[in-house]
């Protein structure tokens, strides 16, 4: 289980990674509800190499080029052979999701799924 990484500076600036806080405390809900949970929770198994553009107001091709390569795996040897969870606040046009998703295959998870908070309507 990984969030989605804000840029090194991004994170300085806001001070915390939205997407962290929606799993931090997974372990402990899943105690609460008797909840065997196997998988680990990641903080840094991806990198946001760039500190690409905030997306608000991007069209669909816009934000894929703003992701494009904006991502790495900081340790392959952790994601080779594994079921991923990503993790994400917002889903818009799923851009970053599928970035992240590329480049975690590439490193060789056998799969990828995302959860996201919030699914954004485009139309608005």
């Amino acid at each position: 289980i990984t969030p989605v990484p804000l840029h090194v500076r991004r994170l300085r600036k806001r001070g915390f990674n939205q997407a962290y806080l929606l799993i931090r405390k997974w372990r402990k809900i899943a105690e609460y509800f008797d909840v065997c949970l196997t998988a680990q929770i990641e903080r840094e198994l991806l990198k946001r190499n760039r500190d690409t553009s905030a997306q608000v107001g991007m069209k669909k091709a816009e934000r894929r080029k703003n992701v494009k390569n904006a991502f790495e795996v900081i340790n392959p040897s952790k994601v080779k052979g594994k079921r991923i969870l990503l993790v994400d606040d917002v889903f818009t046009t799923g851009s970053t999701s599928d970035e992240c998703a590329k480049v975690l295959m590439k490193s060789g998870a056998v799969h990828v799924d995302v959860i996201t908070l919030v699914r954004a309507d485009r139309r608005i």
